[in-house]
């Protein structure tokens, strides 16, 4: 059984609606936290037109929130079109988790979500980068038995997801229902001023 996450938080997608929610969340990261996730210093609006593609196609972003603030984000990004015209079969993921979350478990959770949307999605071949120097995500990497390789001062871990079943499929469902309902509580609770 998996361990609870911390602060009572809870992993999900984010909706449409919340971008801002995923721009706010990069901005809060801390200077080597930035760095890490971006492979080198980015500005400000750098990160908010980045976080306003967060919703577009081919692109699944699962949060980690506590107290209905996003304080960890997964990134899947798919590659962009094959010469014919179709969706590629190769993904990014990206990861970013604001320092005072870092260290319990929350990026675990986050890369099961992302290789199950992978998985899900047909992605062949999942592509994590990262600087030579962040041994958290390549630990991370390590953990999910992702093949790595030193390229010009960066790490690239490779995973391939296995393909869909029903099964993959039903998990995913389940877990966007519950991610469903913690938003609804979220909001209400919210609009109620229950803490």
């Amino acid at each position: 059984m998996q361990e609870p996450l911390p602060g009572g938080g809870t992993v999900r997608k984010l909706w449409i609606g919340e971008t801002d929610a995923y721009r706010d969340h990069l901005l809060r990261l801390d200077q080597e936290s930035r760095n890490t996730r971006f492979s080198g210093a980015v500005s400000d609006d750098f990160i908010a037109r980045h976080a306003a593609t967060a919703t577009g196609l081919g692109v699944v972003v699962h949060g980690f929130f506590v107290d209905g603030v996003m304080r960890g984000g997964a990134e899947l990004r798919r590659n962009g079109a094959s010469l014919g015209g179709m969706l590629s079969d190769g993904a990014e993921a990206a990861f970013s988790i604001e320092q005072e979350w870092q260290s319990h478990g929350v990026g675990t959770v986050l890369l099961e979500r992302t290789l199950l949307s992978a998985r899900n999605r047909g992605i062949k071949h999942l592509r994590m980068d990262c600087l030579a120097d962040n041994r958290r995500m390549q630990q991370l990497a390590r953990k999910f038995e992702a093949d790595l390789s030193f390229d010009f001062g960066s790490v690239i871990g490779e995973v391939d997801p296995p393909r869909p079943t029903p099964l993959s499929l039903m998990r995913e469902a389940m877990d966007d229902a519950h991610g469903v309902a913690a938003k609804i509580l979220e909001d209400q609770s919210r609009l109620f001023g229950v803490a």
